[in-house]
């Protein structure tokens, strides 16, 4: 059920010392159960709102002005049991069509890179969400044109969730929630916010991956005499820019939610020694290309199976490279025997003719021939970072692959052949290098690959061809604000584009100097609030029974995917390390406190012998954590999929706590 508050008497709301002043219009809805809700306009008489018939409960409105911002309290007290939902609308009466939305972790601009069939202006220009898929509970506007914003924050209730008998419609809660709603309404062609409680999802809910279901309204229970205070933060502010308003709005939340680092539940050390049994378990070598499974495998048995992807989901040879390193530092020979095999198998198979990497396959199947490959700028990137790695660790302890260095060599020169003259790769193509998807969006991915193998091969081609990247990605990218299409399974506005910006610039500036360098840092920085903006601030609440809930999980330094797929997980791999290093470079003290949040948070749900987490095999670090309303198909908040790809997990928490790896090399 879509609300309709533009029709209600409007209150004059003034949330600044200047002249501008919020029209804000309040609806209540009323159900008795087996009936329909019926919908009260309400309309202001001193500090009460009132409706036109008798209300069986008593609402009560203050405004108090708090420096740069207004602080909204409404108060319900019942005067029977009542089953109620509040909505507000802020009509900011900035035109539609010149208005960028954001709520942090789900939508931004107006979603246009995102299908029909997920959340975006394609489907609809009004929108209303729960405050749990929202890396921050905050809707907010820009207007383009004047370059003025507005956004409403929800002040927390102590946490709390309850499980619910439907989905759809008009639903009653069995129990407290503290989950309310945020959003936007542009039915009159000009932008409201709006929010509310308890939680409402209109004009559509969206449920899993490119499905989108009927709406739901949730009505809370009062009992006689009892009362509920809600809050909510408002403030206007003027940005340069689209991105400029993304960091500083990030910024402001954060220091309204003030994150604090969890007490870690382990040391690097410990998660290190949980995560290798990953390596022991998963290893595959009863066919010609050896590999850890790491993608389509249950959550119930871990059992091996015959998917295989080079890059993401897999990260065949990074996660080769750390078996084969921490053997070593450990003294098991296995992990050491493996990890070596797997390079072995995929130097002698897994190249094509021109000198590609195979990418994906289901090598029970047999290998794919040449012609059947569609290559990933992304994958052939973080194999070939894996394999530089290893060869820098390997010539580090006197042995040399010359091989491997010829091949590394050649693909290197095929992504110069690839490279387009405005300095963007094609998202995917052909052995023939004819485009799959010419879609510069995955470009960054490239970037630090180019840059090692510069420094590890000393030839400036590849660093000339990182900064076209670059220069790509300032004008196309981070210049719009536009970060997307760099995730393989979805091709919308996703956190991966910014941490791969991110990534980039970073790498150019630790091998350039003087100006070059600062103007990589100013680049890294703008791109590292809109990473950062996927990142949990808060603790979504769960319910009881919700496993999550249940273990006590935390979700702050945990990040939504994309508006595509909306859960969290643990995609860090080198983030966490480039905004400590950003802090010091540019005195953005938040982004060291983000690094310690994420760090301690991320290790969370690691599987360990006497605390499994709802996963088979110690060490398989759980991906699809489902913490809203949404699911893969199975299983819902507060649990996994019932499939997930520990490959991909395992190298990013080991990215994560191996901080000096990068600089290392780099330096």
């Amino acid at each position: 059920m879509k609300i309709k508050l533009l029709t209600c008497i409007s209150i004059l709301l003034c949330l600044s010392s200047k002249t501008m002043a919020w029209d804000v219009s309040y609806q209540l809805m009323l159900k008795q159960p087996g009936n329909a809700a019926v919908v009260h306009q309400l309309s202001k008489d001193g500090n009460q709102l009132k409706a036109a018939a008798s209300l069986p409960v008593e609402i009560t409105q203050q405004v108090e002005r708090k420096g740069e911002v207004s602080l909204l309290t409404l108060t319900l007290t019942a005067r029977e049991r009542v089953y109620f939902n509040l909505g507000v609308s802020m009509q900011t009466g900035m035109p539609t069509d010149d208005c960028d939305f954001y709520l942090p972790g789900f939508w931004y601009h107006k979603n246009l890179r995102s299908p029909k069939e997920a959340p975006s202006f394609h489907t609809s220009r009004s929108w209303n969400f729960r405050e749990d898929r929202l890396a921050a509970p905050l809707t907010a506007v820009y207007n383009g044109q004047s370059g003025t914003s507005c956004l409403v924050m929800r002040q927390l209730d102590a946490s709390a969730d309850a499980l619910t008998t439907h989905q759809e419609g008009e639903v009653i809660l069995g129990g407290p929630t503290s989950i309310g709603y945020l959003g936007f309404d542009n039915e009159q062609g000009s932008a409201a916010l709006t929010f509310g409680y308890p939680y409402m999802e209109t004009p559509k809910r969206y449920i899993r991956k490119l499905t989108l279901a009927p709406s739901m309204t949730a009505f809370a229970r009062l009992e006689k005499g009892e009362r509920k205070t809600l809050t909510w933060l408002v403030r206007e502010g003027k940005s340069a820019d689209y991105g400029q308003f993304v960091a500083d709005t990030w910024r402001w939340a954060f220091d309204q939610l003030h994150p604090q680092p969890l007490q870690p539940l382990y040391s690097p050390e410990q998660v290190k020694a949980q995560l290798a049994n990953y390596f022991r378990q998963a290893y595959v070598d009863r066919y010609a290309l050896k590999y850890h499974s790491g993608l389509s495998i249950r959550c119930d048995d871990c059992l091996p199976v015959d998917h295989v992807q080079l890059g993401f989901c897999g990260r065949v040879l990074l996660n080769a490279f750390n078996s084969l390193e921490y053997g070593e530092q450990t003294g098991e020979q296995r992990l050491v025997e493996t990890g070596q095999a797997i390079f072995d198998s995929w130097l002698q198979h897994g190249f094509t003719a021109k000198g590609w990497l195979k990418d994906e396959m289901r090598i029970a199947n047999g290998i794919p021939a040449d012609a059947d490959v569609v290559h990933s700028i992304r994958e052939q990137s973080e194999a070939v970072y894996a394999v530089i790695h290893y060869l820098a660790y390997e010539k580090r302890h006197g042995r040399q692959h010359r091989q491997w260095e010829q091949r590394v060599r050649t693909l290197l020169n095929n992504m110069l052949e690839l490279q387009k003259a405005d300095g963007h790769f094609p998202r995917k193509f052909r052995d023939d290098h004819s485009d799959v998807d010419a879609s510069g969006g995955s470009t960054p991915s490239a970037t630090s690959t180019l840059v090692m193998g510069y420094k590890y091969f000393g030839d400036k081609r590849y660093l000339k061809s990182a900064r076209l990247t670059v220069d790509y990605l300032e004008q196309n990218i981070i210049s719009k604000s536009d970060y997307f299409s760099s995730t393989l399974d979805a091709n919308c506005e996703d956190k991966e584009a910014a941490i791969s910006a991110v990534t980039a610039t970073y790498y150019l500036a630790m091998v350039t100097g003087k100006k070059e360098r600062q103007h990589y840092i100013q680049l890294c920085q703008q791109a590292a609030y809109f990473a950062l903006s996927w990142y949990y601030l808060w603790d979504v609440p769960f319910a009881q029974g919700q496993m999550l809930g249940d273990l006590g999980f935390k979700s702050r330094g945990w990040s939504n995917v994309s508006v595509e797929n909306n859960h969290i997980d643990v995609f860090v791999f080198e983030l966490a390390h480039i905004v400590s290093w950003l802090a010091d470079e540019t005195g953005e003290q938040r982004f060291q406190q983000m690094h310690d949040i994420i760090s301690s948070s991320l290790c969370q749900l690691l599987p360990t012998p006497d605390r499994l987490c709802g996963i088979a095999v110690p060490g398989y670090n759980p991906e699809v954590v489902q913490h809203t309303c949404w699911d893969y198909g199975r299983n819902g908040k507060g649990f996994y999929n019932d499939i997930f790809a520990p490959g991909w997990v395992v190298a990013s928490l080991w990215e994560l706590y191996s901080p000096g790896r990068t600089t290392g090399f780099l330096k």
